[in-house]
């Protein structure tokens, strides 16, 4: 660095070089970054020594906390070993054999190999390609479109971005690319009384219009995250299933957010008893520390694969980084935390505790539509009128208000891209004190955007 740049502070770099993700280009060039510097337990702090509680557990995925010395060790000690190397022509190293063995292990029953990345987005290309491997293995070579959900989020990258359902990943990106069929999502607040057996009569007559015999599988998050934290009805995933086998329509379940605890369950799959053909993790397989992603596949794939291994030959994807040493050696020290610490079972015990403190305390306002979650995975939407349910006209950016308000309360959420849904997902080891005081903060944010708005600012 030269010494004009070291004259210029973190923000003004920050600002004259950085191209941020999902992040507003006018108001970044206006305001300039938020910097984070330091992290731990779930506190993290600015620069200028702001204490926060970040109730976002970052994006979804820093679920053992911050600052854990047995993850950090554990890198340090394995890039001392062996800092880097691949897996491709069949090599591998001891970190990465003990991972697969044991995501193997851990994910529901029938699971046979698992696949590492770098990302959720490139775990649901590779889901993708996987489907497509599959059906020409079968001799099915049309049978390749995917039904994705309205809202759902699987990624950014052509692919996955093409299955996400949310058009501000579409916009001017020319996506989604062909081949891919959007359905409704289960939205129990704005359809109250809806079963599983009614959301899978839908998908049933998008598979049909779309030909049974082009379909190839069915992407679905358990509990959908940046589309408004939608809970589906207890049967929805038992209703899917049974459309999907009858129109051998492949089930790839997105765990990104959910897998490794986030909903009380190491898996989602195990929250609603449900076996996918693919699975697809990312975010808590390290708690972040590390990008790292996996992509298990399930007896149904696999034995096609096996059956017909002199045809498949080579398998030909991969990354220079797939199954990288300090990786997994951080994955595998993050699964202890979460095993020894118990804290599948404690975000299943404090994720009801945070929503009925929630409740109590702010479902009456007059912001507030709805309060919802699954384990430590909560959202509230805002509404205009609650009695229509209706929410405020998008140009407002009242979710976006919101979380810069919380900021002011130093609490950190996510503001969700649709229908003014405000997420809390805060690491497993938050204390009930914490939850308390998130809720407090959280209702003080409230607050300050009602007042705004009732006195004509926005």
């Amino acid at each position: 660095m030269n010494s004009g740049a070291n004259a210029r502070t973190v923000a003004e770099l920050d600002r004259g070089s950085h191209l941020h993700p999902f992040t507003s280009v006018p108001a970044l060039l206006s305001d300039g970054p938020l910097v984070i510097r330091r992290g731990a337990g779930v506190l993290v702090e600015d620069e200028n020594g702001r204490e926060m509680i970040d109730a976002a557990a970052g994006l979804w995925c820093v679920n053992v906390g911050y600052g854990r010395r047995e993850i950090i060790e554990a890198v340090y000690r394995q890039m001392n070993e062996l800092a880097f190397f691949h897996s491709f022509g069949g090599m591998t190293h001891e970190p990465i054999a003990q991972l697969a063995d044991r995501v193997v292990g851990l994910a529901p029953a029938g699971m046979q190999r698992a696949f590492f990345g770098n990302s959720g987005s490139d775990a649901n290309d590779t889901a993708m390609k996987l489907v497509a491997l599959y059906n020409n293995l079968r001799g099915k070579p049309h049978k390749k479109k995917i039904v994705s959900r309205l809202r759902g989020y699987h990624g950014v990258t052509i692919g996955a971005g093409s299955l996400t359902g949310l058009t501000n990943v579409h916009r001017l990106f020319d996506l989604p690319l062909p081949g891919v069929v959007h359905v409704a999502p289960p939205d129990t607040y704005r359809e109250p009384g809806l079963t599983g057996a009614d959301y899978a009569e839908r998908l049933d007559a998008a598979i049909l219009v779309a030909g049974p015999e082009t379909v190839g599988a069915f992407i679905a998050e358990p509990v959908m995250g940046t589309g408004g934290v939608l809970v589906p009805p207890d049967d929805y995933f038992t209703e899917v299933r049974k459309v999907l086998d009858r129109h051998d329509v492949l089930l790839i379940l997105d765990e990104v957010i959910s897998g490794f605890g986030r909903l009380g369950s190491w898996f989602g799959a195990n929250r609603f008893d449900v076996v996918p053909d693919i699975l697809t993790l990312a975010k808590g397989l390290t708690s972040s520390y590390l990008p790292m992603s996996a992509v298990v596949i399930g007896e149904r794939v696999w034995s096609t694969m096996e059956e017909h291994k002199e045809a498949l030959g080579v398998f030909g994807h991969g990354f220079t980084t797939t199954g990288h040493p300090a990786a997994a050696a951080a994955a595998n020290a993050n699964l202890d935390i979460i095993e020894r610490e118990n804290l599948v079972a404690r975000a299943g015990e404090l994720g009801p505790r945070l929503i009925a403190r929630l409740r109590a305390e702010i479902a009456d306002h007059p912001l507030v539509g709805d309060i919802r979650g699954c384990g430590l995975m909560v959202g509230v939407e805002l509404v205009e009128d609650k009695a229509a349910r209706r929410n405020f006209a998008p140009e407002r950016g009242i979710v976006g208000r919101l979380q810069r308000a919380a900021i002011e309360e130093r609490l950190l959420i996510r503001a969700l891209p649709s229908n003014d849904v405000a997420a809390m997902s805060p690491p497993f080891v938050i204390g009930e004190r914490d939850i308390d005081a998130c809720v407090t903060r959280f209702a003080g944010a409230l607050d300050r955007v009602a007042a705004d708005i009732k006195h004509g600012r926005g």
